[in-house]
């Protein structure tokens, strides 16, 4: 399962260098120079994580870190930022705008592979919140005492596609009951409709999901059940 990595840096043999020990641990990296353009991808692109520079011209890491936090489909992503400086303000602010590690300049390869495989962990969640995979099952549905059962399309650590249907609108908040396969008792899920398209369906997220259903949900992604 590869990740794929946005590594943002002004200094082109960073970038080059980043990518060349990324790649080998699994990585699809994608490298850019400028911020303005990484603002722009993070709108428009899922990642797995992200490494930037601390200064930069236009954006600098602080502000595109910011930005990050605050999209929609990254807001949860790891971010490492990259810098020379190790002061006790510089991490101040950069852990309050969101930065999960630091890196030192210079980097080297060694340093490089040790934080990522700590990070590995949290990047392997996040990508499992998003990869979806086809199941097919009848899912219930109630709100205000009325309930609609509908048919599953696929199901993601964070949420499922239902079929598309008028009977769910969007920002509507419902229970969700549905059964995974070799799993004896149903699920019963808090959920809330975040999109929908007449051809693909209705996009679901869960909410404050229980521990054992979200082991549940976790061990059918991963393959355990």
């Amino acid at each position: 399962m590869a990740m794929k990595v946005l590594v943002v840096d002004d200094e082109p043999p960073i970038l080059e260098f980043m990518k060349s020990k990324l790649e080998p641990l699994g990585c699809e990296v994608l490298t850019m120079v400028d911020s303005r353009q990484a603002a722009e991808l993070v709108g428009t692109q899922k990642l797995d994580g992200v490494f930037l520079d601390a200064g930069m011209p236009y954006m600098d890491g602080f502000k595109l870190t910011e930005l990050i936090r605050n999209s929609k489909s990254n807001g949860q992503v790891p971010i490492v930022m990259l810098t020379g400086r190790d002061d006790a303000e510089t991490m101040r602010r950069g852990f309050k705008s969101g930065i999960s590690f630091f890196l030192g300049k210079p980097i080297t390869g060694e340093r490089l592979e040790k934080l990522f495989m700590v990070m590995r962990g949290a990047m392997l969640t996040e990508k499992r919140r998003y990869t979806r995979l086809p199941f097919h099952t009848t899912v219930t549905c109630e709100s205000n005492k009325k309930s609609v059962k509908l048919d599953s399309i696929n199901i993601s650590a964070g949420g499922m596609l239902l079929a598309p249907t008028e009977s769910v609108t969007v920002g509507q908040e419902f229970d969700l009951e549905f059964t995974l396969p070799q799993v004896q008792a149903p699920l019963r899920v808090r959920a809330k409709a975040l999109h929908f398209h007449p051809r693909d369906g209705v996009g679901i997220q869960f909410l404050n999901l229980s521990p054992e259903d979200n082991a549940a949900i976790q061990r059918y992604i991963t393959g355990a059940i």
